[in-house]
């Protein structure tokens, strides 16, 4: 008989909880909101809790969520699609210049990044003229926003087709890496940004008003929720999709921007991209057969690990980050984690940690390194040495990656 590697939680109402978390730390309002959903009527079989999970705003971040006949919006979160990309290079580090800002700083001016005048014109996170490329995908992406939009006209005021191809703030990255064989890579972290945001909280606020009569019931306010047949489920469905699908837009065109920066800041000899590439959603909703039956799958940070999926579970700045080969694990409904996960807030953070610790913990590695990051720096989060050992029987690592450059919004 195989060894369990999960922790199972059983709340006094509501499905058991398993908990890959077998030797990294779990923070008691996290198991707290864990409990909180496991008590919703509709959710299918059970929870799942991947190793990097942490209290989160909704919905525990690191947790997979199946349900019949509902859907969570805060569970799913206002971050929708967001995700990873990287792409394995014919480079090797041999070939990197010595002292690598200036391919840190030809990135930076390429993908607008962070916000600046509170989101309004003149942000610098946001493209001032739209590149004719975003243009291009935008009319892709049209006509099923004008569909939205047309139905919920408070929804088209605000960033959209300026935001495509950015990377925003907070944990959000763009790294160049090496491989256990010294080869280059390009990873990024991103989502459908402030679009998506808008979809997120408006349809948070919709499924609440919607359950005004029995909201009081819920173990949560958060866990306010559209049934399957009821007047906005379907409408939901549609629009975290489009967002879904805006946020791989957003990451291809900010992989192609990152390229094109590397290639002609002439630090670097020619090079090509191998086949290797992966584009994964953390936090998403999808249909999914899972057992014999048809669910909607809510993965709040984590990642699909199906047989044979790839994916990617990144460490925050100075960490190793894994490339990693899905093993189809039933019991966590096909699901990795999606990094090292928070060890504490970022508040904590900063009242924790010095600039001379985020400098320290950053050593080697060309990365802001001022007082505004110190809520990501790699001590805030749990050891990914131990995230990785937790969730074995999930997922297999094809490479493992270090950080060499990292842009932070």
């Amino acid at each position: 008989m195989s060894e369990i590697n999960y922790n199972t939680i059983q709340p006094e109402n509501g499905v058991p909880i398993k908990a890959w978390t077998k030797g990294v730390a779990v923070e008691a309002v996290a198991e707290k909101q864990l409990r909180n959903v496991a008590a919703m009527p509709f959710i299918y079989k059970w929870v799942a809790a991947m190793p990097d999970v942490h209290w989160g705003i909704g919905a525990t971040v690191g947790s997979v969520i199946p349900t019949k006949g509902a859907i969570i919006p805060a569970a799913v979160g206002v971050d929708i699609g967001c995700g990873m990309m990287a792409v394995q290079t014919t480079l090797n580090g041999s070939q990197l210049p010595d002292n690598l800002r200036a391919i840190r700083t030809a990135i930076e001016k390429a993908v607008p990044h962070g916000r600046t005048a509170n989101g309004r014109k003149g942000d610098r996170g946001a493209w001032g003229e739209i590149p004719k490329r975003q243009i291009g995908v935008w009319r892709q992406l049209e006509r099923g926003y004008k569909t939205i939009t047309a139905k919920f006209p408070n929804l088209n005021r605000g960033n959209d087709v300026n935001h495509l191809g950015t990377l925003g703030t907070g944990n959000h990255f763009i790294e160049v890496c090496l491989d256990e064989s010294d080869r280059v890579w390009f990873m990024l972290h991103s989502g459908s940004r402030g679009v998506g945001n808008r979809i997120g909280t408006f349809f948070i606020d919709l499924a609440r008003k919607d359950m005004r009569q029995h909201i009081k019931n819920l173990p949560d306010r958060d866990l306010a929720y559209f049934e399957d047949g009821g007047e906005h489920f379907a409408d939901y469905v549609d629009a975290v999709s489009w967002a879904q699908n805006f946020a791989l837009c957003n990451r291809k065109l900010m992989m192609e921007q990152l390229i094109e920066a590397v290639e002609n800041c002439r630090e670097l000899p020619p090079f090509a991209l191998t086949e290797i590439a992966v584009n994964c959603h953390h936090n998403y909703v999808a249909r999914e057969e899972h057992y014999g039956q048809q669910v909607y799958v809510t993965r709040k940070g984590a990642v699909r690990a199906g047989k044979g999926d790839m994916g990617i579970i990144p460490g925050s700045m100075g960490a190793r980050s894994y490339i990693v080969r899905g093993l189809g694990n039933d019991e966590s409904f096909h699901s990795c984690s999606h990094g090292a996960g928070r060890l504490m807030s970022r508040n904590e953070a900063k009242r924790r940690f010095s600039l001379d610790d985020h400098i320290k913990a950053t050593a080697g590695i060309e990365c802001r390194k001022d007082s505004d990051v110190i809520d990501e720096t790699p001590l805030a989060y749990k050891p990914i040495d131990d995230v990785m050992n937790a969730q074995k029987d999930l997922v297999e690592i094809v490479h493992t990656l270090r950080q060499v450059v990292c842009v932070k919004g």
